[in-house]
C-alpha cells in the first residue's frame, strides 16, 4: 500500500477534487459562523457559567454543538435538534405502523421521512431556543436587556442557525464527500484539539507532566484508537445461499453471499442515551447547589465514583442491545431472505432463521457493548486518576474515528472505481488509465 500515492490520486480525479474542495468550503463556512455571537448576551458571564457545567447535560449538549453554546453564537443549538428528530423518527419506525410502512416504501418513503425529520428539526429548535432564552434570563448578568423582544430574537436567531447548519450538512452529503451531518459534528469536536494540545505542552513545559508519562499516554491513545477502528469495522458474516430460478430462458439466483452483522451495530447512540440519564444527577446538583439531597446525589454520581462507573456501564450495555434491536430486526431479515429464495445453510427458512440470526446477533453485540462502556468511562478515569489535561475517549472519540473511517471509505470507493490506488488497498490495481 502506498498512502502517498493515495493522497496524490485524490487530486487527479476532477470530480473527487471538486467534492473535496466543496466539503472544505462548507466546513469553513460553518466554522466562520461559529464565531458570530448571538445578540443581547454577556459572553464573559456566560463562559463563567459554563465553567461550572462540565459533566452535566448542558456540557454534553455543548460538545455536540462544537462549543457554540458556551460561546453563544448563532449556531448555539448546533445540529442536535436534527439528531434528536432523526432518532425520534427512527424509533417511531419500530413502534408506529405508519412510519414502519414509510420505511418500506423505498425512495419515496425515505423522502417523506427526511421531510418529516426537517419539520421535526425546526420544531425542536424552536422549543430548545425558547428554553435557552428563559434559562439565560434566569441567570444574573448574562442577558443585557431581558424581555419578550430578547426571547423572540433568540428563537429566530438560533432556529435559523440550526436550519442553516442542517442545510450545510445536506449540501455536503449531496455535492461533497462523506456524511454532511456527521462531518459537521466531527469538525466541531476536533476544533478543541489545538487547545488541548497547547494545555498539554504548557504542563510539560512547567514540569507538571513528565515526558515519560506523556509518551506512555500517547502510546495508550494509539492503542485505544486502534481498538476503536477494529471494533467499528468488525463484523460476523452469516453465509447465505440463494436458490436458482428459471424465468423464461434466463437463470436467476444461485449466488452465495453473506449477512454482515456488525459488532457495534448501534454506533455511538447508546452512549448518548446513557449520558443523558447518568448526567441528570449532576445537572440537578448544579441547578440546586444549596440542596443537601441533590448535592449528595451529585457526589454519588461523580465521574470517578464506583457507583457512577457501574451504573453508566450497565446503561450503555442495556441501550446497546435496545438500539441494536431497533435498527436490525431478525424477523424482517428472515422474511426478506425467504421471499427471495435465500437460506442459511443448515437452518430452516422462516422462524428458525430469525431465531438463528437473533442468537448470533445477541452474542456478537456483547463484546461491542462492553467495549463501548470501557471507551465511555475512559476519559473520566484518565482525568481523575492520571491528571490528563485533555478529554480523550467517550462519545467524541467514537464520532471522530467513525466519521474519519466513513469519509476515507467514500474517498477509497472513488479512487478504486477509477483504477487508482486507495488508502486501504493492499496492492496496486492494474490497468491504470
Amino acid at each position: 500500500m502506498n498512502i502517498t500515492s493515495g493522497y496524490v490520486s485524490m487530486f487527479r480525479i476532477p470530480e473527487l477534487k471538486r467534492r473535496l474542495l466543496f466539503t472544505a468550503l462548507i466546513l469553513a463556512i460553518y466554522r466562520l459562523g461559529s464565531h458570530v455571537p448571538a445578540p443581547g448576551i454577556n459572553l464573559e458571564a456566560l463562559k463563567e457559567f459554563f465553567a461550572s457545567q462540565q459533566g452535566t447535560l448542558v456540557g454534553l449538549y455543548d460538545m455536540f454543538a462544537g462549543g457554540n453554546l458556551q460561546n453563544a453564537t448563532i449556531f448555539a443549538l448546533g445540529i442536535m435538534p436534527y439528531i434528536s428528530a432523526s432518532i425520534i423518527l427512527q424509533l417511531m419506525q419500530a413502534v408506529v405502523p405508519y412510519f414502519e410502512k414509510l420505511a418500506k416504501e423505498g425512495e419515496e418513503g425515505r423522502r417523506k421521512i427526511n421531510q418529516l425529520t426537517r419539520y421535526g428539526t425546526v420544531g425542536l429548535a424552536v422549543v430548545n431556543a425558547l428554553g435557552i432564552s428563559f434559562a439565560l434570563e434566569g441567570m444574573a448578568g448574562i442577558v443585557i436587556n431581558p424581555g419578550m423582544a430578547f426571547k423572540l430574537m433568540i428563537i429566530i436567531t438560533l432556529t435559523a442557525g440550526t436550519v442553516f447548519v442542517m442545510w450545510l450538512g445536506e449540501q455536503i452529503t449531496e455535492r461533497g464527500i462523506g456524511n454532511g451531518i456527521s462531518l459537521i459534528i466531527f469538525i466541531g469536536i476536533i476544533a478543541r484539539y489545538p487547545t488541548d494540545t497547547i494545555n498539554t505542552l504548557l504542563q510539560l513545559q512547567s514540569g507538571e507532566m513528565h515526558i515519560v508519562k506523556l509518551a506512555l499516554i500517547l502510546l495508550f491513545m494509539v492503542g485505544v484508537i486502534a481498538g476503536i477502528i477494529a471494533i467499528t469495522q468488525a463484523q460476523r458474516r452469516i453465509p447465505v445461499q440463494y436458490a436458482k430460478k428459471i424465468v423464461g430462458r434466463r437463470i436467476y439466483g444461485g449466488a452465495n453471499t453473506h449477512i454482515p452483522l456488525r459488532v457495534n451495530t448501534a454506533g455511538v447512540i447508546p452512549i448518548i442515551f446513557a449520558q443523558s440519564i447518568i448526567m441528570f444527577p449532576g445537572t440537578l446538583g448544579a441547578m440546586f447547589p444549596e440542596n443537601a439531597f441533590f448535592e449528595g446525589l451529585s457526589a454519588l454520581f461523580g465521574h470517578t465514583h464506583p457507583v457512577y462507573i457501574v451504573v453508566y456501564s450497565a446503561l450503555i450495555i442495556l441501550f446497546t442491545y435496545f438500539y441494536t434491536a431497533v435498527v436490525l430486526n431478525p424477523v424482517d431479515l428472515a422474511d426478506n431472505m425467504k421471499k427471495n429464495s435465500g437460506f442459511i445453510p443448515g437452518v430452516r427458512p422462516g422462524k428458525k432463521t430469525a431465531e438463528y440470526i437473533d442468537k448470533v446477533l445477541t452474542r456478537v453485540t456483547l463484546p461491542g457493548a462492553v467495549f463501548l462502556a470501557v471507551i465511555a468511562v475512559l476519559p473520566d478515569l484518565m482525568i481523575g486518576w492520571l491528571n490528563v489535561p485533555f478529554y480523550f475517549g467517550g462519545t467524541g472519540l467514537l464520532i471522530v474515528v467513525g466519521v474519519a473511517l466513513d469519509t476515507l471509505q467514500q474517498i477509497e470507493s472513488h479512487l478504486v472505481m477509477r483504477h487508482y490506488d486507495g488508502f486501504m488497498s493492499r496492492g496496486r490495481l492494474r490497468g491504470r488509465r
